[in-house]
């Protein structure tokens, strides 16, 4: 299975996804957990860029650099983990830059899923997790880990408005892909719905899905 977690900062979704991996490997499947940006060795550096890099990224190239990252670390650690049968579980995929990029930059839902579409060859999770939260409630758990932001989460808050509507548009788009629950529930009721929702999956197989698929 390919399993991905979505949402804004703060959202909760790397805590969701260790526990769906805790969950999964109990059962005896072999779990690979990655993220994007960052999940490669090129990925890590191109990391660097976008969400750290000082001074101005140009919208345009910033979209770029994500589908970048998105294509080699498909290519090199996505697939070739599905193909030995192993589950994998990801932090943000190309729905990430459709909220991000296609609506907080301004640069269009079509367009930028499109490019990464291309970057992937299609490829589509099995299943999206959307932790859907209050942008400003978020900015609280944010600021209550005392760390610095990065380029996105220094953003103002229409801006993580926008993604945030994005994100809920593109779930209501694709019901049968996407689980939306309330990230403001405890993390151990979110973890059993989601746990609910793979269990579902593992009774009921069908191969990862792609663009063709979903339409």
């Amino acid at each position: 299975m390919f399993l991905t977690f979505e949402g804004g900062d703060g959202v909760g979704k790397s805590t969701q996804a260790a526990l769906l991996e805790e969950w999964l490997t109990a059962r005896g499947h072999t779990v690979v957990r990655t993220r994007e940006p960052g999940g490669s060795e090129v990925g890590v550096l191109i990391r660097d860029i976008v969400l750290h890099h000082r001074g101005e990224i140009a919208p345009r190239a910033e979209a770029l650099l994500y589908a970048a990252d998105r294509a080699h670390h498909i290519e090199t650690v996505v697939r070739p983990a599905l193909d030995r049968g192993v589950d994998v579980i990801q932090d943000r995929y190309l729905d990430s830059s459709v909220a991000y990029q296609g609506a907080g930059r301004v640069l269009g839902r079509d367009e930028v899923r499109n490019l990464s579409v291309w970057a992937t060859g299609g490829l589509l999770p099995d299943l999206t997790v959307l932790l859907d939260l209050d942008p400003a409630v978020a900015r609280e758990r944010l600021d209550a880990d005392d760390k610095p932001f990065d380029r996105l989460e220094s953003e103002q808050s229409a801006f993580h408005d926008s993604v945030r509507e994005e994100f809920l548009a593109l779930a209501a788009a694709e019901p049968g892909r996407f689980l939306v629950l309330d990230a403001s529930r405890i993390p151990a009721d979110l973890a059993t719905d989601i746990q609910g929702r793979v269990q579902s999956l593992l009774a009921d197989p069908a191969p990862t899905g792609s663009v063709g698929d979903a339409d």
